[in-house]
């Protein structure tokens, strides 16, 4: 069976509205590990993700695939959600990232306008782990004074780039960090303090 045509979510709205919530709670509550359901992997494509897209994408969000993701992803997605394809990340609602130490700038991707932050997009990335990476101090709504994080697989670069989205509030994007079942969020509320070298 091709991509394009693989299942999709066994209970399309039970399992949905899990996988919202479970969203939802994760970007409520920066740095907590949520439990996610998830979807069965699609031509590679972590079942994490491809249940976040299942419940989060729809015809009026365009996905940016990071590359060398196949076409046929896109394809699959737009099968079972209406979702279409975005070439620039300018134009993406999220965005796929299978290799984040490969993650371009987060400028390049939709920081929403001073008018409509809400219009920006949310980078879904897949991370080899939520734990045993550089030590984190995560602060900002959600969060009861600060809260210590660690979070393996990500570009240093990535953090430095993150100070300057948290910076740009209200516009800047989000992002939830996805390693097998567990998800955390990462919303542009969240200032993080690096407490070793990376």
């Amino acid at each position: 069976m091709s991509a394009a045509i693989e299942p999709g979510l066994a209970d399309p709205v039970g399992q949905a509205q899990q996988i919202f919530r479970a969203a939802l709670h994760a970007l409520a509550h920066p740095g907590r590990r949520t439990a996610l359901p998830c979807a069965a992997c699609v031509g590679g494509l972590a079942g994490g993700i491809a249940g976040l897209l299942l419940a989060l994408a729809d015809e009026t969000t365009p996905v940016w695939w990071q590359p060398p993701l196949a076409a046929a992803l896109a394809d699959w997605l737009r099968f079972h959600t209406g979702a279409p394809r975005a070439e620039d990340p300018q134009q993406a609602a999220f965005a796929v990232v299978a290799r984040p130490q490969a993650l371009p700038a987060l400028a390049r991707f939709a920081a929403g306008t001073p008018a409509a932050p809400e219009f920006s997009t949310t980078l879904l990335i897949a991370v080899p782990s939520l734990s045993g990476g550089a030590e984190l101090e995560w602060h900002g709504p959600g969060i009861a004074g600060a809260l210590r994080v660690e979070v393996d697989g990500l570009a240093p670069s990535f953090w430095a780039d993150w100070q300057a989205n948290h910076a740009a509030f209200p516009q800047g994007v989000d992002a939830l960090l996805v390693a097998g079942e567990a998800l955390v969020g990462l919303p542009r509320t969240t200032r993080v303090r690096r407490l070793e070298a990376i």
